[in-house]
C-alpha cells in the first residue's frame, strides 16, 4: 500500500529537521533522527539500499522503502541548500542564543535512546551499562574540546576524506558532523561553499559522504540488530558528553542572560513536545 500524502509530507519535514541539524556544530543528525522517530527505519533502509546497489537484483531493489527514502532525502537536501546561509548566520551572529537552543534540544533528547533500551533492561544490566555510558560521555566531553583554526582553500582530497568522517554523525547519535568539520578547521570553508554554490566542492563532499555512509551504515545496522542495548548506551553517553560543545555560558554577553535561558527552554520544549506526540502515536 503506497504511503499517504500526509505521511510523505511528514517524512519530508523530518528529513529537513535532520538536514538542519547537520548544519549546526554540536547537534547530531542522528540525534534528530532519534528524536523524530525514524532512526532505526532510516538505518535499515540505508542498509537495504547499499545491498540493492551492490547486488542490483530486483528482490533487493524491492526491499528498499523508496517513498520513505526519497521523502527524507528531499527534506534533508532541501534544508541543507536553502537554510545553510540562514543557519550559518544565526550560529555566527547569535552564538550564545543558538548554543542554548541546541543545548535544550539535545539535553531533552537524551531520554530517547534510554527509552528505547527500557527501564527494566537498564536496571537488569546496570553494572555493565553504567560504566560504558559514563566512559562514552567522558570521551565525547574530551573530544569536543578540540577545535582548529579555519583552513583556507582546502584541497578537494581533504574535503572528500573530511566528508567521509563527518557523515558518520548522520548515523551515530551524539556525534556532530558539523562539529567534526569544525575540529578539522573545515566548517567555515564547507559552509561557505554551500552558501556560494561552489559545485566542485559540493560534489566532492557529497561523494565523500556517500563513501562514508556505505562503509559505516552496514556496521552500525549490524550493531543495532545484534547489540541493541549496548549500542544505544554508547549513543546516549556520546550525546551527554557532546553537550560541552553547546554550553552557552562561557562568554555570555551582558544583557543576553534572559534570552539564553528562554532559548534553552524553547529548545527543550520543542523536543519534549515531539517525544510526547510520538509516544501517543505509538500507543494508538
Amino acid at each position: 500500500m503506497p504511503p499517504s500524502p500526509l505521511a510523505i509530507a511528514t517524512n519530508i519535514i523530518k528529513g529537513a529537521c535532520i538536514g538542519m541539524a547537520e548544519l549546526v556544530p554540536g547537534i547530531s543528525g542522528g540525534t534528530v533522527a532519534l528524536i523524530v522517530g525514524i532512526y532505526e527505519k532510516a538505518l535499515h533502509t540505508g542498509n537495504a539500499l547499499i545491498d540493492a546497489v551492490r547486488t542490483r537484483s530486483r528482490e533487493a531493489l524491492r526491499a528498499v522503502d523508496w517513498p520513505f527514502l526519497i521523502a527524507v532525502g528531499v527534506g534533508m537536501l532541501g534544508a541543507i541548500f536553502l537554510l545553510s546561509g540562514v543557519i550559518h548566520s544565526f550560529v555566527e551572529g547569535q552564538p550564545q542564543v543558538s548554543k542554548a537552543l541546541f543545548l535544550g534540544m539535545v539535553a531533552a533528547s537524551l531520554s530517547v535512546p534510554l527509552r528505547m533500551i527500557g527501564l527494566a533492561e537498564i536496571r537488569r544490566r546496570s553494572l555493565v551499562l553504567a560504566p560504558v555510558f559514563l566512559l562514552c560521555a567522558a570521551l565525547s566531553f574530551l573530544a569536543t574540546g578540540f577545535t582548529s583554526e579555519p583552513v583556507d582553500n582546502p584541497s578537494l582530497i581533504v574535503v572528500f576524506f573530511a566528508a567521509m568522517i563527518a557523515v558518520c554523525a548522520l548515523v551515530l547519535p551524539g556525534l556532530s558532523g558539523s562539529f567534526l568539520l569544525l575540529a578539522m578547521g573545515l566548517y567555515q570553508p564547507v559552509m561557505g561553499s554551500l552558501s556560494d554554490r561552489e559545485w566542485s566542492v559540493i560534489v566532492v563532499f557529497a561523494l565523500g559522504a556517500m563513501t562514508g555512509l556505505v562503509a559505516f551504515v552496514k556496521v552500525l545496522d549490524k550493531m543495532m540488530r545484534d547489540h541493541h542495548t549496548m549500542t544505544l548506551t554508547v549513543m546516549a553517553g556520546l550525546m551527554l558528553g557532546s553537550l560541552r560543545a553547546l554550553w552557552p555560558w562561557e562568554t555570555v554577553v551582558p544583557g543576553t542572560e534572559l534570552s539564553v535561558w528562554i532559548a534553552l527552554l524553547i529548545g527543550a520544549s520543542i523536543v519534549t513536545t515531539i517525544i510526547v506526540v510520538g509516544n501517543k502515536k505509538e500507543k494508538q
